[in-house]
């Protein structure tokens, strides 16, 4: 079965001959409309796969997919477009070799694909020659995409020298398109992270970073709007509270969207699940944020400046930058005390990042991974009957139960949040409502936790 545009969202595994039509081929038509050179930075699976492969079936001219969608009538439907199209979504790269080995694979599947003889050796001659002969042999420039153009480097992020060496090789390629402007129509990037232009984008000024502005904020993901309107079967017209508390959140400078692989499990299942937490464990974000101390209360609502959701590098990595390109925090509200001096404020998207998130920190910090089960269940129970002393019994025996040898090792003794940090995890992979250095006319208190009976 071909691949279907993003217009078309696929619930063909759930029910068959099922689909649901989500059009977003609009922002094709801006996109292509506005410029030439985009990079788009989004959490994992949230579509920017899709979106590419849309972009791909558009300009090599496949109208039948687009059969009443916004694109269809406003497509130049008789220029088709040779396409280069390279995605690092599949497998593990381990090291420089093996970047290269791929890249080169790639240029000689794109040759033989469109019957051309390639005769330079090295990837940037071998590189620059396609695209120069693909628009010589199809009279028209060429487009490429480039999907999770940064998996290569984040597989290897805990070991800096190695990925630096992956970076050297990515800019290396990358750093032909610059010269080849003239043979190219469009060029769109995607990936989770956001690595500066000047480490791995060099010269790319034209590079148009699209991560956070409010006319693309929901190119990925499901408004309400559209979840009301294209799933209205499943949703009888009327928002699911529960499936916002789960799904939805993720804030990209405007409308709030609801994360589009939990939707579709959701109504595959019909049982909530933490299903995109699921698919990739942040082993690396949650040893980050231990070695580096970090205090969990904070992350209810962290207020950091603009620089801070720009780019990183990898012998400079922000725990805030991370947290918040990988999806496990996203954007509360906006300050501007000043014109173009923006102030964000973070938060957890949803309940299933926080619940998820924090249960594995708290496994983490405690070292509880056998006994959380039935621990956090007598938590739930003390709490929801306000039984405070089984409570404070299941808070001693967590910190009791640390190994001692476990705990001389970790340096926990210096510190000084470590035990705000395991209570809050504790708690807030419970599933409460937390507000932490909460204010009231009566004093201010560490952490207020709230239950339906609140």
């Amino acid at each position: 079965m071909k691949h279907l545009p993003i217009g078309i969202t696929t619930l063909s595994k759930i029910r068959e001959q099922e689909c649901y039509y989500v059009d977003k081929t609009h922002f094709i038509w801006k996109l292509v409309s506005e410029g030439s050179y985009y990079f788009l930075s989004r959490p994992r699976r949230f579509g920017k796969s899709l979106f590419i492969d849309t972009l791909k079936e558009a300009f090599s001219g496949n109208r039948e997919l687009f059969k009443g969608l916004f694109l269809e009538e406003r497509w130049d439907w008789n220029k088709k477009f040779p396409v280069i199209h390279i995605s690092f979504g599949a497998g593990v790269i381990e090291d420089r070799a093996t970047l290269d080995k791929r890249l080169y694979n790639f240029l000689k599947q794109h040759g033989e694909a469109n019957e051309l003889h390639l005769e330079y050796d090295t990837i940037p001659d071998r590189f620059s020659e396609l695209i120069r002969l693909l628009s010589k042999k199809y009279k028209e420039k060429v487009a490429i995409l480039i999907d999770e153009y940064d998996k290569p480097i984040l597989d290897n992020i805990t070991s800096p020298a190695k990925a630096s060496e992956i970076r050297e090789g990515l800019k290396n390629f990358y750093s032909v398109i610059k010269d080849n402007d003239a043979h190219i129509a469009f060029c769109f990037f995607t990936g989770v992270s956001k690595f500066s232009k000047v480490s791995l984008f060099s010269g790319l000024n034209n590079l148009e970073d699209i991560t956070l502005n409010k006319q693309f904020a929901d190119i990925c993901g499901y408004t309400e709007k559209e979840l009301l309107s294209v799933f209205d079967d499943r949703m009888q017209g009327q928002p699911l509270p529960e499936l916002k508390s789960w799904y939805n959140g993720y804030n990209f400078n405007g409308e709030k969207v609801y994360n589009p692989y939990d939707v579709l499990l959701y109504f595959k299942t019909n049982q909530f699940g933490n299903y995109w937490f699921e698919t990739a464990t942040p082993t690396f974000l949650i040893k980050l944020i231990q070695e580096n101390h970090y205090y969990l209360p904070d992350m209810e609502t962290l207020q950091v400046g603009e620089e801070i959701l720009g780019s990183f590098e990898v012998d400079d990595l922000i725990i805030e930058t991370l947290l918040f390109q990988t999806g496990y925090l996203t954007i509360k509200d906006i300050e501007e005390p000043l014109p173009g001096q923006r102030f964000y404020r973070l938060t957890y998207p949803n309940r299933e990042v926080k619940t998820s998130l924090n249960s594995y920190l708290f496994n983490g910090l405690t070292n509880l991974k056998a006994n959380t089960g039935s621990l956090k269940i007598d938590l739930v129970k003390s709490l929801i009957t306000a039984d405070l002393e089984l409570f404070r019994k299941k808070l001693f025996a967590i910190f009791a139960a640390i190994p001692h040898d476990w705990y001389r090792k970790s340096n926990l003794d210096s510190y000084e949040g470590y035990y705000a940090s395991v209570i809050y995890a504790c708690l807030a992979s419970l599933g409460f409502d937390l507000i932490p250095e909460d204010t009231t006319n009566h004093g201010g208190i560490d952490l207020t936790l709230q239950t339906e009976a609140n």
